[in-house]
């Protein structure tokens, strides 16, 4: 199956909340984790992810500090805050909302209308 090409408006977000919430992930490791968990199916374009980082960083959503990939290589990790974890567990709930919802309008029978 080829990868979903676009997300809805804070979708991204709210993906890589879930990812680092998996525990600490450097900048692409994020972008890999998110292509993994979701059986490549989404694939996140870095010009992207980096911006959504700055934002959930700014925001306290996640923080961030420097240490060597496994590549031996100076990055930047991340991990979920509290407050994160709050919003992850929202936004997890809305979406589950959302995607009934969705659901049952896609569903619809003619003779339910």
């Amino acid at each position: 199956m080829s990868p979903l090409a676009d997300l809805l408006p804070g979708t991204l977000d709210l993906l890589v909340l879930k990812a680092v919430s998996l525990g600490p992930l450097h900048g692409y490791g994020v972008l890999l984790r998110i292509q993994q968990i979701s059986h490549r199916m989404l694939q996140i374009e870095q010009g992207s992810l980096y911006p959504a980082l700055y934002r959930l960083e700014h925001a306290g959503l996640i923080e961030s500090e420097w240490g060597i990939s496994d590549k031996n290589r100076r990055a930047k990790f991340y991990r979920l805050t509290r407050s994160g974890q709050s919003r992850l567990r929202k936004e997890r709930e809305q979406w589950k909302l959302f995607s009934i919802a969705v659901g049952h309008v896609l569903g619809a029978l003619p003779e339910e209308v």
